[in-house]
């Protein structure tokens, strides 16, 4: 398995919905607080574009207990959405493991700062996964709920399997697909497939091609190739 920091932070943040991921720059053991900035050419969540497809860039600072399976964190991510440019978040969870089982529970509040008046600005998210690797190939199984989300979006369920494989100890590649279920907003599927390469221990590049079912209900629907690339410390 590639083993670095910032290809797992990188990973993560690509085969989720989320934008950051609560991958420390040091090892679980350590504990502590670590650090992640990164920029892409296009901010996708769910498969779908939050920065009108252009261009972002994202920052996000992790607290993790001494044997990593507590963790809390602010991050901001530029958006394009209600007249808002920039989305701050707050993140607590809680990592286990067992029977050879890794898993995820979180929950995040997010705000979309100075949106116009009228605009739903926050919402809340509670995320798990369930994941297991064995030998070079990883699979995880991610699913998201929020009871009012930001903007028009109301409640919405989100549900994607991803899998994985390390072709070497710098490279990975990895393919996500995806449901989403959601009031007063289209449903769709939504998938990615692309691949992950350290340049360095703390430095990371990750290409990878998205798609969704829904191109007839806006442009954030669209099909992209995004690249990323994400600096942990």
């Amino acid at each position: 398995m590639i083993r670095t920091a910032v290809l797992a932070a990188l990973a993560a943040a690509a085969l989720s919905s989320a934008w950051a991921s609560p991958v420390a720059a040091q090892s679980a053991s350590d504990g502590g607080w670590s650090f992640e900035v990164g920029a892409g050419t296009d901010n996708r969540s769910k498969a779908a574009s939050k920065s009108g497809n252009d261009g972002y860039v994202y920052g996000a600072a992790t607290w993790e207990s001494a044997d990593g399976r507590f963790y809390v964190g602010p991050g901001l991510e530029t958006i394009q959405a209600g007249g808002s440019n920039v989305e701050a978040e707050f993140v607590a969870g809680y990592r286990p493991e067992a029977f050879g089982y890794a898993f995820d529970f979180n929950l995040a509040y997010k705000n979309r700062l100075d949106a116009e008046a009228g605009y739903n600005e926050d919402g809340w998210e509670f995320t798990s996964n369930i994941s297991r690797a064995i030998g070079p190939a990883t699979a995880r199984l991610q699913l998201q709920y929020s009871p009012d989300a930001a903007g028009s979006t109301e409640a919405f369920t989100w549900v994607e399997a991803q899998a994985g494989w390390a072709f070497s100890d710098r490279l990975e590649g990895s393919v996500a697909v995806g449901r989403r279920e959601q009031d007063n907003a289209p449903d769709y599927t939504g998938w990615n497939a692309g691949v992950t390469y350290a340049l360095t221990p703390r430095l990371g590049l990750d290409l990878r091609y998205y798609d969704t079912s829904a191109h007839t209900d806006g442009e954030q629907y669209e099909d992209a190739l995004v690249a990323k690339v994400a600096f942990a410390f």
